[in-house]
């Protein structure tokens, strides 16, 4: 029996997201609208008010992760293994690429942009090829399988875009 409710599913397909087509594409835009706000507004980071930008996105971090790892199996009975409709995990994932944008990198409007558009791009290319260890993550069991793969897959867009902006700047 599905006992899945409807706040348990908001969290899941974040808030209706994961209903679009190309969900996971939609399910990663917010938290980037979300630093993109930040950043714009002085909270991001390099500032002094770093530690607001890093607490709202480990805060998306945290809650959407549980909401894979409590939930996902209620998803699956729902909707199949890994279903399209659940994109807390690419909400989760996408926070952490963010985590991991060098300072540097945000020092104009013009490299803000680019920087979050970088690390969209980067994030989704790794969930979408699932490179090793992410492809071998998605066999796991209910909520895990569902998140782990795109956490490693944002912590590969991370290093990547650690490393492009390491390598503009030597």
């Amino acid at each position: 029996m599905n006992t899945m409710g409807p706040k348990t599913q908001a969290f899941l397909t974040t808030n209706g997201l994961g209903h679009l087509p190309v969900s996971g594409t939609f399910g990663s835009m917010p938290p980037v609208v979300l630093a993109g706000a930040m950043i714009f507004a002085g909270i991001g980071p390099g500032t002094s008010l770093s530690w607001i930008y890093f607490a709202v996105l480990l805060v998306i971090l945290i809650v959407y992760c549980a909401a894979c790892i409590l939930c996902g199996h209620e998803a699956e009975a729902k909707w199949g293994k890994d279903p399209s409709q659940v994109v807390a995990d690419e909400t989760a994932g996408q926070a952490i690429t963010l985590m991991m944008i060098p300072a540097g990198m945000l020092n104009s409007p013009l490299h803000i942009v680019l920087t979050l558009i970088g690390a969209f791009l980067l994030f989704r290319v790794f969930d979408i090829l699932k490179p090793w260890p992410a492809g071998a993550m998605q066999d796991l069991p209910g909520g895990w399988g569902i998140l782990l793969d795109d956490l490693f897959a944002a912590i590969m867009g991370g290093v990547v875009l650690m490393f492009l902006y390491a390598a503009i700047n030597m």
